[in-house]
């Protein structure tokens, strides 16, 4: 049977957040994170033509890699998105109308929330994972940990502030999966003609959940 979106997304470990200039830069960050193995992303709608970057990566690496869209706040987005290739759409915020036009295309929801009433609220709006943002300004891994406390049933995406460093942290505090920023999807090392600074920290992202599942 075919490897759900979920649980591709769970087995990958991350969801690195593409926030690149333009569409060359998105291109190359993508080339370099797959030659790490990491066949997941997000691409953010502050991309200049993210839609047509999703729709380029779509073409150009179909089943290969697991397409989202990223900082979608209306559904109208949403729904150009899923049109462009997205199977999965996040938000940094909780909008009911995003969840809903997402879960109608059959697509997996992502929305953002941070306080226990947000979380809830989001979990209830019908979203499937609730990405934790800003997770780093809140106190790390101690702060997911503590909002699974009265609610273990849920699954949580802690995204800003995670690095190779803290990656270990989050996910012994509960995280289903890891959203990362920066500290994987490295504009500047792909500018100055280093892509294997991407590469490396693929695998070393990956390192991390092959000991953890050991």
């Amino acid at each position: 049977m075919a490897e759900t979106t979920a649980e591709r997304i769970e087995r990958v470990g991350l969801i690195p957040v593409l926030r690149a200039k333009n569409a060359k830069q998105a291109h190359a960050v993508v080339d370099a994170m797959i030659a790490g193995g990491i066949t997941v992303v997000e691409v953010t709608m502050t991309v200049p033509g993210a839609i047509d970057v999703l729709r380029d990566l779509k073409q150009k690496y179909g089943e290969e890699l697991l397409l989202g869209s990223g900082t979608v706040t209306t559904a109208k987005e949403a729904e150009a998105t899923i049109e462009a290739g997205a199977e999965f759409v996040v938000s940094p915020s909780l909008h009911p109308e995003v969840i809903q036009a997402t879960k109608a295309a059959h697509k997996l929801s992502v929305p953002g929330a941070l306080t226990p009433t947000e979380v809830i609220t989001a979990h209830r709006a019908g979203a499937d994972y609730v990405k934790i943002f800003p997770c780093s300004a809140m106190g790390g891994a101690p702060y997911l940990k503590a909002l699974l406390a009265p609610f273990p049933f849920l699954k949580l995406i802690p995204t800003g502030g995670v690095t190779v460093d803290t990656a270990e942290s989050f996910l012994k505090a509960g995280a289903r999966a890891l959203g990362v920023g920066s500290d994987l999807v490295n504009l500047t090392a792909v500018d100055e003609g280093r892509p294997e600074v991407i590469t490396e920290a693929a695998r070393a992202y990956l390192q991390i959940f092959q000991r953890l599942r050991a």
